[in-house]
């Protein structure tokens, strides 16, 4: 077994990004392919080295959860993509994370909620703006993306870093943001200017988690190809619909069975044993 390991889990690199060798039929191959397509992203100059330890923190909440999306998650996520439909000036946030694992999914989820994309980055540089950019670009030429070098010309109040920085014609304006992956200082600040703050989080204990509207606790490689999904189902709904749906939503209730989960599922875990068995 260890040479099978050592023979297969290969990473070639070559003059600008790794090739991926691992086979399909290894046990951890889809965790394996995403980690792939972040350290790709951190050689195409997309990703902050933060953003790495970032997606291996979030990969250890995805492990309590059961790497699946639980039902809390899937009620958040409908009542995440009712409040995008119904808003005025919904914008999508991007950072590094988001561009390399689901550019596709997110351009995809932009089109059918009708909301704009904006970039935005903790660790902002022009190169990296660029970078993300033709990322997408090379998915959507004719993708519009906001945010970008002098374009991100107002600040969010009480905020100095450079996540502050913000497009007008985008989060400044919106009404709704959905801030995937995102740092809990932007969300509280987001928050306090009367935005509604919605976020795809794997950790239910993050500053970001506590304070968002709406926590979808999952993996976002799940979260958006689901958000597609059921914004395709509820774009038709009458409006009434949508705002039942939103109303009836409590985010504290969430989190909590988001909690109970985790716990139960360890206690379940510790009672049944796991030396060689399948989780």
């Amino acid at each position: 077994m260890k040479a099978f390991y050592s023979l297969t889990l290969i990473f070639a690199w070559g003059d600008s990004v790794a090739r991926f060798f691992v086979p399909k039929s290894h046990p951890r191959y889809w965790s394996l392919y995403y980690r792939h397509k972040l350290e790709e992203a951190l050689e195409k100059g997309i990703l902050a080295k933060a953003g790495l330890i970032a997606h291996g923190r979030g990969e250890a909440f995805d492990y309590l959860i059961g790497e699946k999306t639980i039902e809390p998650a899937k009620e958040a996520i409908k009542a995440a993509v009712a409040k995008l439909l119904l808003a005025e000036h919904p914008v999508i946030s991007i950072n590094g994370n988001v561009t390399a694992l689901v550019p596709k999914e997110t351009i995809e989820l932009g089109k059918v909620l009708n909301a704009k994309l904006e970039v935005n980055l903790f660790y902002r540089t022009y190169e990296r703006e660029k970078a993300i950019r033709e990322a997408f670009r090379e998915i959507d030429p004719n993708v519009e993306l906001l945010g970008i070098g002098e374009n991100a010309n107002k600040r969010i109040p009480g905020l100095d870093s450079e996540r502050g920085r913000v497009d007008e014609r985008g989060i400044w304006k919106a009404d709704v943001v959905l801030v995937p992956l995102e740092d809990g200082d932007r969300t509280e600040a987001l928050v306090n200017m009367g935005k509604f703050v919605i976020t795809v989080d794997l950790n239910p204990l993050s500053r970001t988690a506590r304070m968002a509207d709406i926590t979808i606790v999952d993996n976002i490689v799940r979260a958006f190809p689901l958000m597609i999904e059921v914004a395709e189902e509820l774009k038709e709904k009458p409006k009434e619909e949508l705002e039942r749906i939103v109303n009836n939503y409590d985010n504290e209730r969430i989190l909590n069975e988001i909690l109970m989960h985790m716990r139960n599922r360890l206690e379940q875990l510790a009672r049944e044993g796991i030396w060689r068995k399948e989780l």
